[in-house]
C-alpha cells in the first residue's frame, strides 16, 4: 500500500511508463525476474501500454496474486502460536489464517499441533482415540484448554 502513496505523491506528473518502471525496479526473485524482463522489453519497444498505474497493478495481481496470497497464508499459518491466548481465540485466528492457504486436513492438523501450547499438545497426543479431523482437534483442544485454565485458577486460589 505504501508504494501507491509514493506514486501518488512523489511520482505525480510523470508518465505512467516511468511509474511502472519504478514499480518494476522493486520486483525481485524467481519468476518475478523473468516476468519483469519481459514487461520491460515490451514497454521499451512499445508492444504494451498501460493507461494507468492501476491497470498495470491489476495485471501484476493477475500474474502473481493468487500464488502469492497462498504463500503468504502458509507463512502466516506457520508463524501462529497460541502463547497466552485461550484456545478459543487461537482457533479463530488459526481458521482465519488457514483460509486460502491450500492446506487441508492432515497438513492443517500438523500446523495446528505445532502452534498450540505444549501442555495441551501433549495431552491431545496421549488420547487413546486419535482425532481424525481438524474440527475434532479444535473441539478437543478447546475443551482441554478450558479445563486446564480452570484448574490453574483453582491452584492459584489455594
Amino acid at each position: 500500500m505504501g508504494y501507491k502513496l509514493y506514486i501518488r505523491n512523489k511520482l505525480a506528473g510523470v508518465t505512467v511508463e516511468v511509474q511502472v518502471q519504478w514499480i518494476l525496479l522493486y520486483m525481485q526473485g524467481g519468476s518475478a525476474d523473468v516476468w519483469k524482463e519481459n514487461i520491460m522489453e515490451e514497454l521499451e519497444v512499445g508492444e504494451i501500454e498501460y493507461e494507468t498505474v492501476e491497470e498495470f497493478l491489476s495485471s501484476l495481481k493477475k500474474e502473481f496474486g493468487r500464488g502469492e496470497e497462498k504463500s503468504v497464508k502458509v507463512v502466516e499459518l506457520r508463524k501462529l502460536e497460541q502463547e497466552g491466548r485461550t484456545m478459543k481465540e487461537f482457533v479463530q485466528e488459526f481458521k482465519r489464517a488457514a483460509r486460502g492457504s491450500g492446506h487441508e486436513e492432515r497438513p492443517l492438523v500438523e500446523e495446528f499441533k505445532r502452534g498450540i501450547n505444549k501442555v495441551i499438545r501433549r495431552r491431545l497426543m496421549e488420547f487413546k482415540n486419535q482425532l481424525d479431523s481438524i474440527e475434532q482437534w479444535y473441539r478437543r483442544a478447546t475443551a482441554l484448554d478450558r479445563n486446564w485454565r480452570k484448574s490453574k485458577k483453582k491452584e492459584e486460589r489455594l
